[in-house]
């Protein structure tokens, strides 16, 4: 686990002031009237890294800075860089001492601790980003997703379209059901503009450690590879690590083409504003308990509410190419497409998916094995 502030802050549009909340330092900012104020539903975010991270949590970030601008019955508080441990009960009780009816735990460590703490503050709603409960959902609880390893593929198209050295760089954290299916559809994807592509691995066991990405990085261009793309909270150093070798890149949670216009593809990028602003509608209505969002809640391009999407294309993405990953894309859209339509083999060369089937999101949620293409393997913890 990397270090993290020891100090929680809790951050409002308005002004601020300084107040102590269980041993943390908070920060904050109150609503311009007491009559507002009281008008207001107040709605937690908790992240467990930087809220400007380029990536993950700064996604997060600008989604509940949207709620607040749009929702002008909700009063927005958020908790950055919390870790993936008790800190996280700690935060959740801070925000439910300023008044917080619904806290979105936003990292995938969180799970736990906030089902915990749903069961035991029922007259809060606690959602958790990336989650899947097993069995019963307690009645103010819910998980929320997207089905990310769509636009990831589609990215991996772009990266097989430009690779010269036919060998693509993946840096990532741990080896959970997400990330395995965004390394599989990734070289899915870039087997559809270079059928010879592979996808090498390097994995950090953090989410968000510059140190070891740059070291995983480095590896990795090392062995030749010419395009980077990564499965880690923070962009900033491997997108660094691919401009000083004059590498491609491929993003992953955040438009972070700025950081690299020349070398930049395209990636995937969260717009969490609509969930948002649809999970706390359905409770501010009253009808949370038994609607869609008390369950394991996916977005999908199929349903068209996918919340990651396809990030812009750079400019080293040929036209002809943007079209064949839009037109990729366009029938991911239509029902009964997946990424992972068969024929799709492991890399022992064990058939995953036979010709023709398509999994449903549950059984893509739980492959265990890399498929053929990728290189590397996974560490058994």
């Amino acid at each position: 686990m990397r270090k993290r502030s020891r100090f929680l802050r809790l951050m409002v549009v308005g002004a601020a002031t300084a107040m102590s909340l269980g041993g943390f330092t908070a920060t904050v900012a109150g609503v311009a009237t007491a009559g507002a104020a009281a008008k207001q539903t107040t709605v937690g975010f908790i992240m467990v890294g930087s809220r400007a991270d380029y990536g993950y949590n700064q996604a997060v970030y600008v989604g509940s800075q949207a709620v607040a601008s749009k929702m002008k019955n909700v009063k927005v508080i958020t908790a950055d860089n919390i870790p993936e441990n008790e800190s996280v009960t700690q935060t959740m009780q801070a925000m439910v001492s300023e008044g917080a009816k619904v806290i979105f735990a936003t990292s995938y460590g969180y799970f736990p601790y906030a089902l915990a703490f749903a069961q035991s503050h029922p007259k809060v709603v606690v959602l958790h980003q990336g989650g899947f409960q097993q069995g019963a959902f307690p009645p103010n609880f819910g998980t929320y997703w997207g089905q990310a390893f769509e636009p990831v593929s589609l990215a991996g198209m772009a990266a097989g379209a430009v690779t010269k050295s036919g060998k693509l760089g993946y840096v990532y954290a741990f080896p959970i059901s997400q990330t395995i299916a965004n390394i599989d559809a990734f070289e899915l994807g870039a087997q559809i503009t270079d059928p010879n592509a592979k996808t090498y691995l390097v994995n950090t066991s953090n989410w968000c450690d510059p140190l070891k990405q740059k070291e995983a990085a480095t590896a990795l261009l090392s062995q030749g590879v010419d395009v980077l793309t990564q499965h880690q909270d923070c962009q900033a150093t491997v997108i660094g690590a691919a401009k000083a070798a004059h590498a491609y890149v491929v993003g992953y949670h955040y438009n972070a083409e700025s950081l690299d216009p020349s070398g930049w593809l395209t990636g995937s990028a969260w717009n969490w504003a609509p969930v948002y602003e649809a999970i706390i509608s359905t409770v501010l209505s009253g009808k949370f308990t038994a609607s869609k969002y008390n369950a394991n809640w996916v977005g999908s391009f199929a349903d068209h509410d996918n919340p990651l999407i396809l990030a812009p294309f750079g400019s080293s993405v040929k036209p002809s190419v943007r079209a064949k990953i839009l037109a990729a894309e366009a029938k991911l859209k239509q029902p009964g497409a997946s990424v992972f339509t068969g024929p799709v083999t492991c890399q022992d060369g064990k058939v995953l998916y036979a010709a023709g089937t398509v999994p449903t999101y549950a059984q893509v949620n739980s492959i265990s094995c890399l498929v053929k293409g990728v290189v590397g393997s996974l560490p058994s913890s």
